[in-house]
């Protein structure tokens, strides 16, 4: 009998169960911080690996994965500065790292809706578990993406939609967390 109770499902109350997971995930969603001060410190390839596998695990309608990430590299950060100007550029030398966010779109207006929705999931996945790396995360959606020349400095086609370019780098500063509005201002229960 000892056997089938060690192989029961925890219960929400078990110590080390579920219970231990969820504090520790809901105090990962409280502590994140947008962040626009880095250490100079390039995210290496296999934490970036790392997080975008975990992207993969957002929830999609239908199995679309729709989002697409792309790592700037030095050269496409030159022409992405370029096509920004110099005022917008100096904004993308903040982090060592950026990674733009897109979701790749069908042309079904429902379908094109729910992926890109889904895209935004797995840009906030790679947020939070950057977080959960101890680094310094923020999601942009600079100007720049949505012209012609931006879209093409960073090679984002015609059939995506751009979502987020993600700052991603060493904690440099801590940032206190800023006031939030109460649930009775945007939640209802119907009846």
């Amino acid at each position: 009998m000892q056997g089938a109770a060690s192989a029961r499902t925890p219960s929400v109350g078990d110590p080390g169960s579920a219970s231990v997971r969820r504090v520790e995930l809901e105090e990962a969603i409280r502590r994140r911080r947008t962040h626009k001060a880095y250490g100079s410190e390039p995210v290496d390839r296999a934490t970036l690996d790392g997080l975008l596998e975990l992207a993969r695990w957002a929830p999609n309608h239908h199995l679309t994965n729709p989002w697409r990430f792309r790592v700037v590299g030095p050269a496409a950060l030159r022409r992405l500065k370029e096509a920004a100007g110099p005022d917008a550029a100096a904004k993308l030398d903040r982090a060592p790292t950026l990674v733009v966010a897109s979701a790749a779109l069908s042309g079904e207006p429902v379908q094109d809706e729910e992926d890109l929705h889904a895209a935004a999931c797995a840009a906030y996945i790679v947020l939070l578990a950057a977080h959960g790396r101890g680094l310094a995360g923020y999601w942009r959606t600079p100007d720049v993406l949505r012209t012609d020349a931006g879209r093409a400095a960073v090679g984002l086609p015609h059939g995506e939609r751009f979502i987020a370019l993600i700052h991603l780098g060493p904690l440099r500063q801590e940032q206190a967390a800023p006031e939030r509005v109460p649930t009775g201002d945007y939640v209802s229960y119907l009846e």
